[in-house]
């Protein structure tokens, strides 16, 4: 009997957090955390890194045709934790008492992810201002290295200056000596979308 009601007790507690909780959200991040911590190569903070993924039954939109429009954003999400492990990003940031989060995001979808349809993702940084990180992401599928859609994302630095966060991961010993120390041009998307940016935050501001 008692085993009984601690089974009742597990099985409430169960469904009281995937009430109030996105369980499987919480779970791999974490794995996704530890997999790139402990598993993974560290990489340089100006190299690309890849996730891999499958688009599954759950992953679809309303007609079953294809992956759901939203889980694309989701998944970038596992994307840049990966990203932010191994480079260490992450790290320097909150080392430097900041944080990050998303400022803004853009996606373009170019073909569709089939069901049970195999993908990667790509992470790379293509630029930073004082306050933000700018990341490029592709869902490409391995058979014909196809990008299915391509996103860029502005990470938003708070409390610290991105340049000196950027800076201390360019210049540190741990660094390939033959990396180009650098900043990238501004590439004239990220330009563009930029000023696309603060037209909107002028007009929201002006009650538009």
């Amino acid at each position: 009997m008692a085993l009984c009601y601690i089974l009742a007790a597990i099985l409430a507690a169960v469904i009281v957090l995937y009430w109030s909780l996105e369980v499987h959200y919480f779970i791999r991040m974490g794995l996704t955390v530890l997999y790139a911590r402990l598993f993974k190569k560290k990489v340089h903070i100006l190299d690309p890194t890849c996730v891999s993924g499958v688009c599954l039954s759950t992953d679809v939109d309303t007609l079953l045709y294809h992956m759901n429009n939203a889980r694309y954003l989701r998944e970038l999400d596992f994307a840049r934790v990966d990203f932010y492990e191994r480079t260490g990003l992450y790290r320097t940031i909150r080392g430097k008492k900041g944080a990050v989060v998303q400022g803004a995001c853009t996606i373009r979808y170019r073909r569709f992810v089939r069901p049970f349809t195999c993908y990667k993702i790509t992470s790379k940084i293509v630029y930073w201002d004082h306050n933000s990180i700018y990341m490029e992401h592709r869902f490409i599928t391995p058979k014909d290295e196809f990008v299915r859609a391509i996103a860029l994302c502005r990470q938003r630095v708070i409390n610290v200056s991105a340049e000196d966060v950027m800076q201390d991961l360019l210049s540190g010993k741990a660094q390939d000596p033959e990396r180009g120390l650098g900043k990238p041009e501004c590439p004239l998307e990220v330009l563009r979308w930029n000023e696309s940016n603060e037209i909107s935050s002028a007009n929201l501001r002006n009650g538009c």
